[in-house]
């Protein structure tokens, strides 16, 4: 029997306009009217979720942050929180200080950093509504505030070399792309797949009583650890592969379209 629901937000949940289809929001609605929890499981910073969180009627929900490496629950109480250690985070800052035309972005717990603001940083925050402060990153680190997460801003064949090069010099790190211009580097032993193993405990469930939604190469490890894992149409091939099952895209209503099928919810009347 189903109790919980996991889902990826950009490419999944969301449609490429960074809104929900109505099927969603109604899949969301009925989701929760039964009694089932559901849970956004992303790359995002918490800042970043709650408004679409809010926007649903979904004000107090668990939610799963930085690709798994900080978990809180409906309280907003903090179950997990894994930080880059000093010294890779120290190490990869430089390494990335090569590179040019990125922006690069510093996560720690609910509060997102860089050191200027510029278009791409800017573009992020209109996207997502959070709020960013402008911090020397070598004053964070002097100040033992590490971060959750890192993410590079750039160029999709940037992204490509950087992931390739960086996953090369840092195995202690996983470095990997959540879309064709974002690179994220969090703890190797962080995945989506240890913020829901995490979340589970948490709440007595087993993982044969989840399901979980993903559309990216970040959302693998997740879609691997879930038996009833489902990629959305619009996924790489190689996603689609590790998946259970494949739903319609993100911009079609996949989640509603799976869970309908699956029994779980009702249609909606038309």
């Amino acid at each position: 029997m189903i109790k919980i629901i996991f889902s990826d937000i950009d490419g999944t949940f969301l449609k490429d306009d960074k809104t929900a289809t109505d099927l969603h929001a109604a899949a969301i609605k009925s989701v929760v009217a039964k009694g089932l929890k559901f849970v956004f499981v992303s790359a995002r910073m918490p800042e970043a979720i709650y408004p679409i969180t809010d926007a649903l009627g979904m004000a107090h929900t668990p939610v799963i942050s930085y690709g798994g490496g900080f978990v809180l629950t409906e309280a907003e109480e903090v179950i997990f929180d894994k930080k880059i250690s000093a010294v890779d985070a120290k190490s990869i800052l430089a390494e990335m200080g090569h590179w040019q035309d990125i922006t690069i972005n510093y996560y720690t717990g609910r509060r997102w950093f860089v050191e200027a603001i510029d278009w791409r940083a800017q573009r992020e925050v209109d996207i997502t509504s959070a709020k960013v402060d402008v911090a020397n990153f070598s004053e964070l680190l002097s100040k033992d505030i590490f971060p959750n997460k890192i993410l590079v801003m750039c160029e999709p064949p940037t992204c490509i070399d950087m992931e390739r090069e960086l996953g090369k010099k840092f195995p202690t790190l996983n470095v990997v792309r959540s879309a064709p211009y974002l690179l994220e580097v969090m703890d190797k032993s962080v995945s989506k797949a240890t913020g829901i193993e995490i979340m589970l405990k948490h709440y007595g469930y087993t993982v044969d009583e989840a399901i979980a939604f993903g559309d990216n190469y970040n959302d693998t490890e997740m879609l691997s650890y879930v038996p009833q894992s489902v990629a959305m149409a619009n996924a790489p091939d190689a996603v689609k592969k590790l998946a259970a099952h494949v739903t319609d895209s993100n911009e079609d209503g996949g989640i509603y379209t799976y869970l309908v099928k699956r029994g779980i919810i009702d249609r909606c009347a038309s």
